[in-house]
C-alpha cells in the first residue's frame, strides 16, 4: 500500500475545506435554490402581472412554430407558472413568503403528460383547486383586535391561514373541533396571510430576511395566560391532529395535567390501591383512545385535592368485566367510586370466574363473519354447518336498547348456565329450552346486538320496515326508540349452490350479486321482556327450523357500514409525543435547523477563503525556519532537534581582547622533540 505524500498529509486541512467548497458551490447550493416560477417564464423574479402575461403569449406563440424546442413538462411548468402568478393570491403568498400551495396539481400533471402531445393537456390546471369564492374563516384577528386580545386573561391559540391554501381549507371543519374542545380553556382566532403586520411577526426569517412558515399553512402559535408582549408565543412543532394540538395547548400551553390510562390489570393496583382512601375515584371509559378532554383536565387540576381521575380503554372483549365490577355497559361512560375500592386477588378471581364468558358482542362490519351473522359466511361450528341461527337486538343507541341488550345477556347467560347444569348432570330444564342451549353450546347459536342508526339498511332489511323505530336516525323530537328483538335462521344448501355455480352464464343471476348467499328466515319477537320467554321462544324457532322442510331461497342483503374509517386529521395519537418532550422536539425548539443553513450561499465561499488561509499558514510555518537558517550560513541537519546557539564566554578580564595566536601557514610542519636522556 503506497504511503501518503507528505505535502498531501500537511496540507490535509487546506485540502479538505477547499472540497467541502466545492461541493457546497456545485451539489448543495443548486439544489437548495431551485428554478422560480418567474424563470419559467423567462422574466424577472418579482415582475408585475402585466408581464407575466406578456412573457406567457410570447412562449406559446413559440409553441406552435415547427422550430420549437420546447418539451411537453417545460410547457407545463410554464402554464402552472402563469396560471399561479397571475393569481392575485396565490402570486401575494409566492412572492412574499415562498408558498406554493399547490404544487402537488403540478407533479400530477407533469407525470400524467410527460410522454403525451402537449396540446393534449387538460387547461387550466388549477381548475380543481383554485382559490375558494367563500370566506370560510371566523374570528379574525386584525392587528388592533390582537393587541386587545393578548392582554387577555385567557391563554389563545392563533391559526394562520391563507383563502388560496386548499390544505387550510381541509383543516377548517378540524379547527372547528379544537375550538370546541378548548372552549373554557383556551381562546381561538384566526389571522389572514394578507394581513402582512402580523402575519410577517409570525413568520421565521432566512439569512436574506425572507419571512417563510417552516411547514406551509396553516401555522398555529400560542399565548400563554401570563403572556403580554407580542414576541413571547410559541410555535406548535407537531403535525396538525386535532388530539395532538389540543393536548399540546392543555399541556405546554395551559399547563394541566394529564389523566393516563389503565388496563384492567393495573387499574386496581396502580390506580386505586395507590390513591388515596380519602378521594373519589373518577374513571372515564374510552372508546377511541383519545387523551382526555381539556375540561375534564381542567377539573383533575381544580378537583386534585377530592378526586383521582383515571382513563380505561373500552374493550369487547373486556366488556364483561367492566359490567359485573363497575356497571359499565359501553363507552364513553364515566365511574365515580367512594370508599377504599381496593381489589385483592380472591376478589378479582371470583369476578373472572363468574364472568369468563363474552359480553353481548356488536354486529359490524369486521365482525359479521367472524360471530357467523353474515349471510356470505358460514356458521361457527364448521363450513359444512347447514342451519344455524343469531338473535339479533336492534335499535337507536339509547335507554331502550340498553334494557333489552341487558335482558338479551342476561337470556344468553341462562343458557350457559344450562348448558353447565347438562354437563354435570343436573338437568333442571325444560326439554324447550335445551334447544337453544344445545345450539348455543354446538356454536349454531350467536347473541348480537346492531346499531339500528348506523346499519339502517340492515336494519330496514330484516324488519322489513321503513327508518323509523328501531332503524334509521332519530330526528327531532322524535321519542320512538323502541327496540326490537328478532332471530335470523341462516341455510347452506350445497346441491343448489352447486347448480348456481354452474349457471356462470346467467346474467340475472350475476345482476342481482347472488353468489354463495345463505338462505335466511326472520322472525321477530312480539312476547314479554322476560328472560324464560325469550328463551322459550329462541327454542322453540330453532326447533322448528330443524325439523321443518322449509324451502330453500336467497335474496341480496344491504352490505354493512363500516363504522370505523380512515380520518387523516383525527387519528389517535395514543403513540405521539406531546410537543416539547421528544429530543428530536427539544433541539426544534432551541432554534437549530441544518436546512437553513444548507441554503445559504455565504458557507461555499467562506469554507473555500477558509482553505486558502489555512494554506497560507501552513506554508508560512513550513518555510520560515528553513529561511533563518540560510540566513546563519548553514542550513540544520535536523529542523526537529536544531537549538539556539549559544553566545561565546569571553576568557579576558575586564573586557579585555583575549588573546590569539597567528595563523598557521600552510606548509608548517610540527617535529617531534626528543628528550636528552633518552637512549
Amino acid at each position: 500500500m503506497a504511503a501518503i505524500p507528505a505535502e498531501v498529509r500537511r496540507y490535509w486541512l487546506p485540502i479538505l475545506l477547499a472540497a467541502a467548497g466545492f461541493l457546497f458551490q456545485l451539489l448543495v447550493l443548486p439544489h437548495s435554490f431551485p428554478p422560480s416560477h418567474y424563470d419559467a417564464l423567462g422574466i424577472e423574479r418579482f415582475a408585475p402581472v402585466e408581464k407575466v402575461v406578456e412573457a406567457y403569449e410570447l412562449l406559446s406563440k413559440e409553441w406552435l412554430s415547427e422550430t420549437s424546442q420546447q418539451t411537453t413538462v417545460d410547457i407545463i411548468k410554464i402554464r402552472y407558472a402563469y396560471e399561479l402568478l397571475t393569481n392575485p393570491i396565490l402570486k401575494r403568498d409566492y412572492d412574499l413568503f415562498g408558498l406554493d400551495h399547490h404544487k402537488d396539481v403540478l407533479e400530477k400533471v407533469k407525470e400524467k403528460y410527460q410522454k403525451e402531445h402537449f396540446l393534449k393537456i387538460d387547461l387550466p390546471l388549477l381548475k380543481d383547486s383554485s382559490v375558494h369564492s367563500t370566506d370560510y374563516a371566523f374570528n379574525i384577528l386584525t392587528y388592533d383586535s390582537f393587541m386587545h386580545t393578548i392582554a387577555d386573561e385567557h391563554p389563545l391559540l392563533i391559526m394562520v391561514y391563507s383563502k388560496g391554501s386548499p390544505r387550510c381549507a381541509q383543516f377548517i371543519e378540524h379547527w372547528k373541533q379544537i375550538g370546541s374542545r378548548l372552549d373554557g380553556v383556551a381562546n381561538t382566532a384566526m389571522v389572514e396571510l394578507g394581513d402582512l403586520q402580523l402575519t410577517g411577526h409570525f413568520a421565521e426569517q432566512r439569512f436574506s430576511k425572507q419571512p417563510f412558515f417552516r411547514n406551509g399553512l396553516p401555522t398555529l402559535v400560542a399565548y400563554p395566560a401570563d403572556c403580554r408582549s407580542p414576541s413571547c408565543y410559541m410555535r406548535y412543532p407537531g403535525e396538525l391532529f386535532v388530539d395532538s394540538v389540543v393536548d399540546w395547548v392543555t399541556t405546554s400551553v395551559v399547563g394541566l395535567p394529564r389523566i393516563l390510562y389503565y388496563s384492567k390489570e393495573t387499574l386496581g393496583p396502580q390506580f386505586i390501591g395507590k390513591s388515596g382512601h380519602h378521594k373519589v375515584k373518577v374513571i372515564l371509559f374510552s372508546s377511541t383512545g383519545e387523551r382526555a378532554a381539556p375540561f375534564l383536565r381542567q377539573a383533575a387540576q381544580e378537583y386534585s385535592t377530592y378526586a383521582s381521575f383515571a382513563l380505561v380503554l373500552w374493550k369487547e372483549d373486556e366488556s364483561q368485566i367492566w359490567w359485573n365490577s363497575l356497571g359499565v355497559e359501553s363507552a364513553p361512560s364515566l365511574v365515580f367510586l367512594k370508599g377504599p375500592g381496593t381489589f385483592t386477588k380472591p376478589e378479582f378471581t371470583k369476578i373472572m370466574e363468574e364472568h369468563k364468558h363474552q359480553e353481548l358482542p356488536q354486529l359490524r362490519s369486521d365482525t359479521s363473519l367472524e360471530l357467523g351473522c353474515d349471510a356470505r359466511g358460514y356458521s361457527r361450528a364448521a363450513n359444512d354447518t347447514a342451519i344455524w341461527y343469531c338473535v339479533i337486538v336492534a335499535g337507536r343507541p339509547g335507554v331502550e336498547l340498553s334494557k333489552r341488550r341487558q335482558i338479551l345477556r342476561k337470556a344468553q347467560d341462562q343458557l350457559f348456565s344450562d348448558i353447565d347444569a347438562s354437563t354435570s348432570g343436573n338437568v333442571d330444564s325444560s326439554v324447550v329450552v335445551s334447544s337453544a342451549a344445545a345450539a348455543l353450546k354446538d356454536d349454531r347459536l350467536t347473541f348480537v346486538w346492531l346499531d339500528g342508526e348506523v346499519q339502517k339498511k340492515l336494519c330496514a332489511f330484516y324488519l322489513a320496515t321503513d327508518y323509523n323505530g328501531a332503524c334509521g336516525p332519530g330526528g327531532f323530537g322524535d321519542d320512538n326508540d323502541k327496540s326490537e328483538l328478532f332471530i335470523v335462521r341462516f341455510q347452506r344448501n350445497a346441491t343448489y349452490e352447486a347448480l348456481k355455480a354452474e349457471k356462470t352464464n346467467n346474467l340475472m343471476e350475476a345482476l342481482q350479486g347472488q353468489q354463495t348467499d345463505a338462505s335466511q328466515l326472520v322472525a321477530r319477537y312480539k312476547g314479554l321482556d322476560e328472560i324464560e320467554e325469550i328463551n322459550k321462544w329462541i327454542s322453540q324457532i330453532i326447533k322448528d327450523g330443524d325439523t321443518r322442510d322449509i324451502p330453500y331461497f336467497t335474496s341480496k342483503v344491504p352490505d354493512l357500514v363500516p363504522e370505523e374509517t380512515t380520518k387523516e386529521w383525527l387519528r389517535s395519537t395514543k403513540s405521539i409525543r406531546s410537543a416539547g418532550n421528544s429530543v428530536k422536539q427539544r433541539i426544534q425548539n432551541n432554534g437549530f435547523h441544518l436546512g437553513d443553513y444548507l441554503t445559504d450561499p455565504r458557507i461555499g465561499p467562506a469554507l473555500l477563503m477558509s482553505a486558502c488561509i489555512s494554506m497560507g499558514i501552513i506554508w508560512y510555518k513550513s518555510n520560515q525556519p528553513s529561511q533563518a537558517a540560510q540566513q546563519d550560513g548553514a542550513p540544520p541537519k535536523d529542523k526537529t532537534k536544531r537549538r539556539r546557539p549559544r553566545p561565546k564566554l569571553s576568557t579576558s578580564l575586564f573586557g579585555q581582547p583575549e588573546y590569539t595566536a597567528d595563523p598557521e601557514p600552510k606548509d608548517a610542519r610540527q617535529w617531534e622533540m626528543t628528550d636528552s636522556d633518552s637512549d
